[in-house]
This record gives C-alpha cells, sequence and structure tokens, in this order.
C-alpha cells in the first residue's frame, strides 16, 4: 500500500477540571475537547485515567449507579466522534462479570473499537485503587459488552492503522515499574504507547515522570502520548497538576508548561517512520518475547499537510546556549580523548598538520593543542604546515601564522608552487587549465610533504577533513582524503563552526575570530586579482546548512527525496524551494558517487549518532552510482 503523508501522525493530550463523580459535566467537557481537536486536525486524542468518573471518586466506584451512569455518558461522547476518523481515548470504570476494570476506552467513528484494562494496580502509600478495581491479569474474557456492543477487551489490545500506526496502552502504573508493559507492546509492533494517567504531585515527582516518559519513549523508539488529570481532582490530601507529555523516541517534543494547570491540551506530531527506521536500525531487542496481542484496525487518513512543529535546520547544533557550550566541551573532549589513545597506544610523541587557515585544519590544531596538554607533552611536537599554492591568500597564510604563533606549535612553509608547477609539466599538463587535475596535484604534493615529514620525526599526519566533506567526497582521494589519524571525521561542517566559535568566544582568542569570517575554499584556483578568495566551496555544492540537514535526516531516519524536501522547506522555508532541490540534487548524487572515498576512510572518533565511518555506521557498496527509491521526485 502506497505511503502518504511522510509518516506523520497528530497527536494530543488534554487536561481539563474533572467534576468528581459528575460523569455528565465530565462529558461535556470531553466533547468540548473532541470539537477542539477537530478544529485543530489532531488525528488521536487522549484524556487522563478514569477521566468520566474521575480518579478521585473513592467508594463510589463500588456503586452501580456510578458505573451506569458512567456508560450513559460514554455513549454521548460516542455520538460526538460519529462521521470523523478521530481516535479518542478517555478513561472510566468498567464491571465485567462482577468485577471492576480501570480501563481506557477508545472509540472512533462513532464505535467503541476497544477496551484496555490497567495491569498494575497501585496499593501503597496514598493509593488505593486494589480496594474498588482488579488486575488485568484477572480478566477471563477477551469481548466484553459496552453500550450493548461487543468490545474487544485486552491489555494487549493493539489499534492498528495504515502508514505503521499502531497504538498500545498502558495506564498511569503501568509505567512506573521495573517492566512496563509497553516495552513487549513495542515488540509487538507498537509506535506510539498511550499513558491515560492520574498522578498526583509531590516535590521532585514531575521531574522524575518527565524522565520516565522520556526514557521509556526512547527505550520502546515508539511515540509516547501522556496525559494526567488535574487540579479538579486535587481533593483530601492529594494535589495534581495536570502534567501532560508528548514524547518520540527519546525526547519530550511538548509538555503542559505550567506546574500546576486546571486544563489544557497540547498537541504535536509524531514522526512514525523515525521510530520504525530506528527499530530497524537498533534491533538487538526486538527477538524478545512478545506477548500474544489482540489485533483491531483503526481508520488512519493520509495528511500531506502535516509537519512536526518545530523542525531544526542545524540538527547538529543544539539550539539552546547552556547545551551548545556544554555539547561544544564534550565534543572536543571525545576528539582529543581519541587522539590521546592513538598516540599513547603506538607510543607516538610527534603530529604533523596542514595548517591552512580555514575551519577544519583550525579545529584539529584545537584538538591537537588540547590533547598535548593532557598528555604533557610539550606542543612545540605539533608540527604545522603552511603550504602556500595558486590560491593561498595573503589573508588565510597571515591566519595560520598567527594560529601557530598563538597556540605555541612547531610552523614550517613549504610553498608548493614550483613543486606542483614541476608536477605538470612531467605529466604534459598545461598551467593555465584549470581543471580537477589542477586542482588535486597540488592537495596530493601537500599531502606528500606532511607524510613525509612525520616520517622524518616519526609522527602521525592529522587527518583535517570532516564529516560532511566524507559524506559528498569534497576531499582529493589520495590527497587531503588521507591521513594517519582524523580527528574531525565525525564532525560536520555547521558544528565545526560553532565548535571554533565556542572555542573563542571561550578562551578569548581573537585570530579564531578571523577564522569564521572567512569563506569556506580549498584555495586551489587562483586568487582575483584583488588577493580575495575566488574559489568559494558553497557557490560550488551549496551550502553546508542544507547539505548537513540533507545527511542527518537522511543517515538517522533513512528519508526518502521527497521527505527530506519536504522537512527542509519547513525547516528553511518553502520560498527557498528552488535552492532546496538543487542542494538536494547535489546531495543525493555526490553521496552515492563517492562511497569509494568513504570505503577507505583513516580511523577518527565517532563523535554524534551519525557516522559514516565504514568500519561503523555505513557500510555500503562503493558501486551502488546511485539509490532510485530515495532519489525519487
Amino acid at each position: 500500500m502506497e505511503r502518504k503523508g511522510y509518516g506523520y501522525y497528530k497527536v494530543a493530550a488534554v487536561t481539563f477540571p474533572v467534576a468528581i463523580g459528575n460523569t455528565e459535566e465530565n462529558a461535556e467537557n470531553i466533547i468540548r475537547y473532541i470539537e477542539k481537536a477537530l478544529q485543530e486536525k489532531v488525528q488521536l486524542l487522549v484524556f487522563p485515567e478514569l477521566s468520566v468518573t474521575g480518579y478521585t471518586c473513592g467508594d463510589m466506584f463500588l456503586r452501580g449507579e456510578l458505573q451506569r451512569q458512567a456508560e450513559k455518558s460514554l455513549d454521548k461522547i460516542r455520538q460526538a466522534t460519529e462521521k470523523n476518523n478521530l481516535l479518542v481515548c478517555v478513561g472510566m470504570p468498567v464491571n465485567v462479570q462482577g468485577r471492576l476494570f480501570n480501563c481506557a476506552v477508545y472509540l472512533q467513528n462513532g464505535e467503541i473499537i476497544g477496551a484496555v484494562p490497567k495491569t498494575y494496580v497501585p496499593n501503597y502509600g496514598e493509593f488505593y485503587e486494589k480496594r474498588w478495581f482488579v488486575s488485568a491479569d484477572l480478566k477471563t474474557c477477551e469481548k466484553i459488552p459496552i453500550l450493548g456492543r461487543e468490545v474487544p477487551f485486552s491489555e494487549n489490545l493493539l489499534l492498528k492503522g495504515r502508514n505503521d500506526v499502531v497504538i498500545g496502552t498502558e495506564i498511569c502504573e503501568d509505567l512506573w515499574v521495573s517492566n512496563p508493559p509497553s516495552g513487549l507492546l513495542s515488540r509487538a509492533g507498537a509506535t506510539i504507547i498511550v499513558n491515560p494517567s492520574a498522578s498526583n504531585d509531590v516535590i521532585g515527582k514531575r521531574s522524575y515522570r518527565y524522565d520516565l516518559v522520556k526514557m521509556q519513549s526512547g527505550r520502546c523508539r515508539a511515540g509516547y502520548v501522556y496525559a494526567s488529570c488535574g487540579a479538579g481532582e486535587s481533593s483530601t490530601d492529594l494535589v495534581f497538576s495536570g502534567h501532560c507529555m508528548i514524547a518520540e523516541n527519546g525526547r519530550v517534543l511538548k509538555e503542559v508548561a505550567d506546574i500546576m494547570t486546571d486544563e489544557a491540551m497540547i498537541t504535536d506530531v509524531i514522526d512514525i517512520e523515525r521510530c520504525v527506521n530506528d527499530r530497524c536500525r537498533y534491533n538487538s531487542d526486538l527477538w524478545g518475547k512478545c506477548p500474544d496481542v489482540m489485533e483491531v484496525d483503526i481508520t488512519v487518513e493520509d495528511r500531506e499537510d502535516l509537519l512536526p512543529a518545530a523542525v531544526d535546520p542545524y540538527p547538529f547544533v543544539p539550539g539552546d546556549g547552556g547545551e551548545l557550550k556544554k555539547r561544544c566541551e564534550e565534543i572536543l573532549k571525545l576528539q582529543e580523548r581519541g587522539l590521546m589513545q592513538r598516540l599513547r597506544a603506538i607510543k607516538c610523541s610527534d603530529v604533523v598538520l596542514g595548517l591552512s587557515g580555514g575551519l577544519d585544519s583550525t579545529l584539529a590544531l584545537v584538538v591537537c593543542c588540547e590533547a598535548f596538554d593532557r598528555l604533557s607533552m610539550d606542543r612545540k611536537h605539533i608540527h604545522c604546515f603552511s603550504m602556500p599554492g595558486f590560491g593561498t591568500t595573503e589573508k588565510t597564510h597571515s591566519i595560520s601564522e598567527d594560529l601557530a604563533k598563538h597556540f605555541g606549535v612547531s610552523f614550517k612553509e613549504v610553498n608548493i608552487r614550483e613543486a606542483c608547477l614541476q608536477h605538470m609539466r612531467d605529466i604534459g599538463h598545461a598551467e593555465d587549465v584549470y581543471d580537477i587535475a589542477y586542482e588535486n596535484i597540488q592537495a596530493r604534493e601537500r599531502t606528500q610533504i606532511l607524510f613525509d615529514y612525520a616520517n622524518m620525526v616519526n609522527g602521525i599526519v592529522i587527518g583535517t577533513g570532516d564529516m560532511s566533506e566524507s559524506a559528498l567526497g569534497w576531499c582529493t582521494y589520495n590527497g587531503d582524503h588521507m591521513s594517519n589519524y582524523a580527528v574531525n571525521v565525525g564532525v560536520p561542517k555547521t558544528l565545526v563552526k560553532w565548535l571554533i566559535r565556542y572555542y573563542a568566544d571561550e578562551y578569548r582568542i581573537e585570530v579564531l575570530k578571523r577564522v569564521l569570517d572567512l569563506p569556506i575554499s580549498p584555495e586551489l584556483l587562483p586568487a582575483g586579482k584583488d588577493g580575495e578568495i575566488v574559489q568559494k566551496t558553497e557557490e560550488s555544492i551549496g551550502k553546508y546548512d542544507l547539505h548537513d540537514f540533507f545527511l542527518y535526516y537522511f543517515m538517522r531516519y533513512g528519508l526518502p527525496r521527497s521527505a527530506l524536501r519536504f522537512l527542509a522547506a519547513g525547516a528553511f522555508g518553502a520560498w527557498q524551494l528552488p535552492e532546496i532541490e538543487k542542494t538536494l540534487d547535489i546531495f543525493l548524487r555526490r553521496f552515492f558517487q563517492n562511497q569509494f572515498k568513504r570505503n577507505c576512510l583513516p580511523d577518527g572518533p565517532k563523535i554524534g549518532s551519525v557516522c559514516l565511518s565504514p568500519r561503523g555506521d555505513w557500510r555500503m557498496p562503493a558501486d551502488m552510482g546511485k539509490c532510485p527509491p530515495l532519489q525519487n521526485r
């Protein structure tokens, strides 16, 4: 069946001022939110635990009058779901053969499509649920009558629709136990977990609850919709805050911001395809025990208008200032620790690198300095080479000198122009033909110098190329493509900029700020008459902002071309579609054409969840050329 809508599914969690024991008023509030959800084109709407009656009814749960009134009010709610595809989850007590179950009841298209009983019934501290309710373990049937209809009844009920939408349910306490039902349900195929809850609040509990929802969504690699009751339940000895959350695959997308709230509805879009792709990628737990499930079909509309509320245009770069600083510190430590181990393992005390004055070589220099300092080694054993070629400008040349001076490393200059001209004469290449050979002759000459000098000092060559360049094959095979250890290979270009900016600000290093002002360039073509850089990388292959965006979502979530285009338009603006499409074509073409370069990448530290090492995250035949399913428009 053809997939539409890019795998997105819009959900909502609601808390409202529950009237304890007043099922009619509660039904009116539930219907009010159903109408609101329909206006906002929500596909799944979740209410708190026992939302039809209220959670704190006490011994009133045992009265037949309340049970019958709850069912009568449920019928009014059912009518509100007629002639629409909104899937609604409400909570209510359900009497089955003289036993009372705390249930989540699902409604859609005017039908009651299933009831899920709570498995773990708490009976400690402030909770006395076993006084009224029994566990799902004690059920004796798989269908029960509700409103004169036979309704599926199981704690392992899965609501299954198209586009991999599969919904499983756990109720409140089920999440807090050592083996939550959601773990088994996700193994059985659930991509969204719903949790109607009544979780009271004490000091510190909100943050603990937040972590539980966040981590369980990550363990299950699923969406998680958590709806808890609010202030209306705050009677006698307990206070309820109305804490609602929507999570996806280890991150909370949305939560009720107020510490205490009477009512709220939060909505967000869950990326189902992301969850499914992650399960294919990280499948070590999928071979374990799965429960016997009961499946019920639900209606899921194809929606092509959905977009996650916030599509980050810079997925490799944390948006929050404090988090960004913390992340930059962590990345630099990963880079330096990887290099430190390599130096210790091979008993090496000298490193050699080409210092162009550009972003990548500057970051490599910083990493080398930090590693040497931690190893208590003299920075003079960091040998930096400036190797001016045909395109080297005075501006970058002076920056490389100033960088070496500031960091206290050894610095040598070897002008490669004459050597390159001699090589051109040897192979019969015209000096004024600025082709690929013209550019690569310079890159390979520089690499030869670095390796030969490394042999002289018994050192190793430090690679400076980054992950974005590896993805695009934007490096010279057996030139700057090669090194003994590549410290930047796990860092994309957009993050390289931020790492240098962080380091410059943290240690007040002015020369690093000059690096940031330069255009990205390999400087392999002659400079302009004014001595300025002529060859600008982003004018040739497109902006690295877009390339890194495509790289992240392609590698991390396996998105096809159409979805990459759709997301990029949401992140950068639909007005940029011509540039998005042009750059996306370049990205896909170059990515598939250049696997042969990645197949022989030097060692280097993995930094984030995306990695291109052939020994790690990405293995692909070099002769694949292209992948039509990923490139189809």
